[in-house]
């Protein structure tokens, strides 16, 4: 689909969008919320230098949900002829009818309604210039350019290229109706690297970027990529004992993303997290300060209004250790007597969930080098596997490589052992924060460094 048919189907789904909810309003709902989607993808992959895979999809999608009183109920289609959406309007209006009342369902109050003005940098139209050719020999460039590093490095998993551009509309019978465009490109590369004796690892590499322009070179990724998988070799198990964890920022960024789910508002009302009933209560060391920012201009989280047509705001999460404030959609505020955060995500289908806007945490003054230099004998931690967390507990036991680190220097690999701790505790020993802060999606951190953890090895 050409940018001109996109901007001319943006003016028609609008329209559409607002007509599917007087529709609906007409057949007896009492509320009525659409929300409608197109998005054009491309993907290709490339291995050995060799096409792998080359797709390229258009996609298109609308969901109603609708109230009866408070009962409610939801459908979606890709059918958008007038019969489509006639079934569509009639499935939802008769679902809502058998539903079980619900006192805290509903829209959100009128004069809740809003949206970010101006642009906030999320769609550029340069990351469908490229010719397929140049797409190809970017994931091409990124997989040479990791393979001509180093001798050790005869094989690879591939590199790889991706576009996407995606349009979403949505509508509702309070008066609101709001567009958001966005657009990402992505290029990456996962080589093999082998060691004397045979052993063989790998690891990988990507830039991800909303428009072209800043996405970063196929050959400085693939060399990162490079970089990274040979420093994994020849690696060695440790004996089991307590020492300082260093969490390089990709893998620090699951512990934030561990906040987000102990302060979401669905596991809150629930008691599934170990943040329920902590507001106001020190949860992390003092230097904590994790924000929720939906506003940033070109984040990978942003977005004008959220999934119920709440303006995104920027949220204070954690505040020098203590837990500010939960992060809630319309629903969860009701259960805790809350107000919404403008959390809400939604999908076509189903009532609205709770994401995140640009979840990070603060980065401190230390360079990740300073971080290193106090740590006698500790790990890096450079990949987590398994997924061993106990939101209702805090209890933490993940699969983990890294780097041994000796007198402040990262020295051999470090393969084949476990981690294990209490998110509680873990959040309170935070002793250290770097201020190497780089988004690469809608969470982030620093590299960071929790004390006396528990390395579970030889």
């Amino acid at each position: 689909m050409g940018i001109e048919a996109r901007a001319k189907s943006s003016v028609d789904l609008k329209q559409l969008a607002a007509d599917v909810v007087a529709q609906a309003m007409k057949a007896g709902a009492t509320d009525a919320e659409v929300v409608v989607a197109e998005g054009d993808e491309f993907s290709t992959a490339v291995r050995m230098g060799q096409v792998e895979s080359l797709k390229e999809s258009g996609s298109r999608g609308m969901g109603l949900r609708v109230f009866a009183g408070q009962r409610t109920a939801s459908t979606s289609t890709s059918d958008f002829s007038p019969a489509g959406i006639a079934h569509l309007v009639s499935g939802a209006i008769s679902l809502s009818r058998v539903t079980s009342e619900d006192p805290f369902a509903g829209m959100p109050e009128d004069g809740a309604y809003g949206m970010l003005s101006g642009d906030l940098g999320l769609f550029y139209e340069d990351v469908y210039s490229l010719p397929t050719e140049e797409r190809i020999a970017y994931a091409r460039r990124a997989e040479d350019a990791a393979m001509a590093a180093d001798v050790r490095i005869q094989n690879s998993d591939g590199g790889s290229f991706d576009a996407a551009m995606g349009y979403k509309v949505l509508a509702n019978s309070r008066g609101f109706l709001g567009e958001n465009r966005s657009s990402y490109c992505s290029v990456s590369a996962s080589p093999i690297a082998q060691d004397q004796e045979g052993g063989m690892q790998r690891d990988s590499w990507y830039s991800v970027a909303r428009t072209l322009a800043k996405l970063e070179s196929p050959e400085s990724v693939g060399i990162e990529a490079a970089r990274r998988t040979i420093r994994r070799l020849n690696g060695r198990r440790v004996p089991t004992q307590r020492v300082p964890v260093v969490f390089s920022p990709e893998m620090a960024r699951s512990l934030i993303g561990n906040i987000f789910e102990a302060a979401n508002g669905d596991s809150i009302y629930r008691g599934a997290s170990f943040f329920t009933g902590k507001l106001g209560e020190k949860v992390a060391a003092e230097s904590i300060n994790v924000i929720d920012d939906g506003t940033i201009p070109g984040g990978f989280g942003t977005s004008p209004f959220d999934g119920e047509g709440l303006p995104t705001r920027r949220t204070v999460v954690v505040e020098n250790g203590v837990l500010r404030n939960y992060l809630l959609n319309t629903y969860t505020a009701r259960k805790l007597n809350m107000q919404s955060t403008g959390n809400a995500s939604r999908g076509l289908a189903g009532n609205p969930g709770i994401g995140p806007g640009n979840l990070f945490l603060k980065p401190g003054n230390l360079t990740p080098e300073a971080l290193l230099q106090d740590v006698k004998s500790g790990l890096y931690i450079t990949e987590l596997m398994g997924f061993g967390v106990n939101m209702v507990t805090g209890d933490y036991s993940r699969g983990a490589t890294g780097l041994w680190i000796e007198n402040g220097e990262l020295t051999y690999a470090v393969e084949e052992i476990t981690i294990a701790g209490n998110l509680k505790d873990m959040f309170q020993n935070i002793s250290a924060i770097a201020n190497d802060l780089v988004f690469r999606g809608s969470v982030a951190s620093p590299t960071l460094r929790i004390e006396g953890m528990t390395i579970a090895g030889a």
